[in-house]
């Protein structure tokens, strides 16, 4: 196959990158094998599960079916993104683990880079908004009742608001 590699250069989680990609690569391959960004998960591979969810330009995408040439020139954030320069966790990431929103924690990681989408907008959304938002994301263990809570509280805590009673 002629051109079946390119040069992909785009910044991740803030830094400038290059790589050469075959031209059918996902990005969650390119984001995993290449630069071992292990938060974005293989679940479904068919843009129905999740758990690949990577921030682009600040939108949300499911990296499973965007291929790894289109982050040519792009902005690609993954939840290694969101530690501080310490370690210390996002304020929604702690809202998870406060919440105890996560279990095995497979989903885990698209649900957050969702959720940063979400918090980064500014809007106060209701329920039924966030449930909407979250839908493209499947959790076999929680029941998704805590992780609404704890998109919720940290949305709250943004706005400088408080959190209507449940």
């Amino acid at each position: 196959m002629e051109n079946q590699y390119k040069l992909v250069k785009y910044n991740l989680n803030g830094k400038d990158v290059e790589q050469m990609v075959d031209v059918r690569a996902s990005l969650t391959d390119m984001l995993r094998n290449d630069f071992r960004m292990t938060s974005v998960k293989k679940g479904c591979e068919v843009g129905e599960c999740g758990a690949c969810t990577v921030l682009i330009n600040g939108e949300a995408f499911n990296s499973c079916i965007y291929l790894a040439v289109w982050a040519h020139g792009k902005k690609i954030r993954t939840l290694e993104s969101l530690l501080g320069p310490n370690g210390e966790l996002a304020d929604i990431q702690q809202a998870f683990i406060d919440e105890a929103a996560i279990q095995c924690g497979f989903c885990t990681p698209g649900f957050i880079m969702s959720s940063v989408e979400i918090l980064e907008s500014g809007k106060e959304y209701t329920d039924a908004e966030l449930r909407k938002l979250l839908s493209g994301h499947l959790c076999r263990c929680t029941g998704y009742e805590n992780i609404i809570r704890a998109v919720k509280k940290t949305m709250y805590k943004r706005l400088g608001k408080e959190m209507p009673a449940e």
